[in-house]
């Protein structure tokens, strides 16, 4: 009777065309693993007010504007249009620890991604779930789709990332099917999408050090040593860096996390510093980045097995010559799977019997006789060619 005034809810009556709306919602309740490791990932969700057309894409970082930025440019180039208005959260994960320079700089390109759609973009203020309720509501909808597919699966494991956002882009295409009357008649509505779309990465300069790599957001990572000195352009998106020398394209990384406790990471490629590593095998022995260094778990299993066998010395230079052949012989799949075998069998490697099996003796090869033809024989058939045309 005698109570304080509360805050009132007032219900919007959304028109055509007219809002779209980004968030992010958190995923780790599904517990989804890929190759058996449990992935730590967002989804990105956007949605129309008025339709109800739905776009996930699975995010593996925290909140930022790449992320934003390509999860709502694959929504907007997928339905063919982009609304008038877009609202997203505040974005706050976003702009934690980022100084009040890098905010502004994080601001600014939020609005000019808007502006290249030509959509006024607008932001819920913080804390403030339901201004953003057209979204925040559906998130659980989502989550329990996916969820309920899982079960139905039988299985929270996936053989690879690309399999895993298929799976979910499948779940969306059923969802937006339920409204697809309503999302026809809204797609008229929308406005034209530009010729083509703007950055959804951030680009770097780094330089190659002396280790073989570069270090990017507390991550190293290993690229050619014929690269080292040199200055590379990097194009930074969520789930992988574009690497360049001036303009010219060099190679694809998977993009790599720091530890949640800060600690460096490192994501590389055995291939990049193999030769280097064959000249000093030891270096194996307490190298930072060990454990990354090997493409299989059973190449890891293997070394631990030697160790416990085997000198270090012994151990190390072993491991290092099958790491080589792997490369040489291009047979990382078939080695870890003989490799394996030979484990369970409770025996070592035997390098002399895998380089017979992997890597021939020249000796045993062939003789291939190439008998090449006169340059005389060519006159003759020029000057008879000639003869036809007289």
């Amino acid at each position: 009777m005698h109570g304080a005034e509360q805050e009132v809810i007032f219900r919007q009556v959304h028109e055509p065309g007219r809002l779209g709306l980004s968030d992010f919602t958190n995923m780790d309740s599904l517990e989804v693993t890929i190759a058996g490791q449990l992935l730590d990932h967002l989804l990105y969700h956007f949605r129309l007010a008025y339709s109800g057309f739905e776009h996930g894409h699975v995010i593996l970082g925290g909140e930022s504007y790449v992320a934003l930025a390509e999860g709502l440019q694959n929504a907007l180039w997928f339905l063919g249009g982009a609304p008038h208005d877009h609202r997203s959260d505040s974005l706050s994960a976003a702009f934690r620890n980022l100084t009040t320079d890098e905010r502004e700089d994080l601001t600014r390109r939020y609005e000019e991604l808007c502006a290249h759609y030509h959509m006024k973009p607008t932001r819920n203020n913080k804390g403030i779930a339901h201004e953003n309720g057209s979204i925040e509501s559906v998130h659980g909808h989502i989550r329990a789709a996916i969820r309920d597919a899982l079960l139905m699966r039988g299985s929270n494991d996936f053989d690879d990332l690309a399999a895993y956002r298929a799976f979910v882009d499948e779940i969306v295409s059923r969802r937006n099917a339920h409204n697809l009357k309503r999302i026809e008649a809204e797609r008229p509505h929308l406005q034209e999408l530009p010729q083509r779309r703007t950055t959804d990465f951030e680009e770097v300069v780094v330089r190659v050090m002396r280790t073989g790599g570069f270090t990017l957001r507390k991550v190293f990572y290993s690229v050619p040593s014929r690269l080292i000195g040199h200055q590379l352009r990097v194009r930074l998106f969520d789930d992988r860096l574009d690497v360049f020398v001036g303009g010219t394209y060099l190679m694809t990384l998977s993009r790599g996390r720091a530890h949640p406790d800060g600690r460096h990471s490192q994501v590389v490629n055995y291939r990049h510093v193999i030769h280097s590593l064959r000249q000093k095998p030891m270096a194996l022995l307490r190298l930072v980045y060990r454990d990354q260094l090997f493409p299989r778990l059973e190449y890891r299993q293997t070394f631990e097995a030697l160790l416990e066998r085997l000198t270090d010395k012994q151990a190390c230079k072993t491991m290092v010559e099958i790491l080589a052949l792997a490369h040489e012989r291009t047979c990382e799949r078939e080695l870890a799977e003989r490799l394996a075998r030979t484990l369970d069998a409770g025996e070592l490697p035997d390098m002399a019997e895998l380089r017979k099996h992997f890597a021939p003796d020249p000796a045993t090869l062939p003789v291939v006789s190439v008998h090449l033809a006169p340059l005389s024989g060519y006159e003759t058939l020029v000057a008879g060619h000639a003869g036809e045309r007289a």
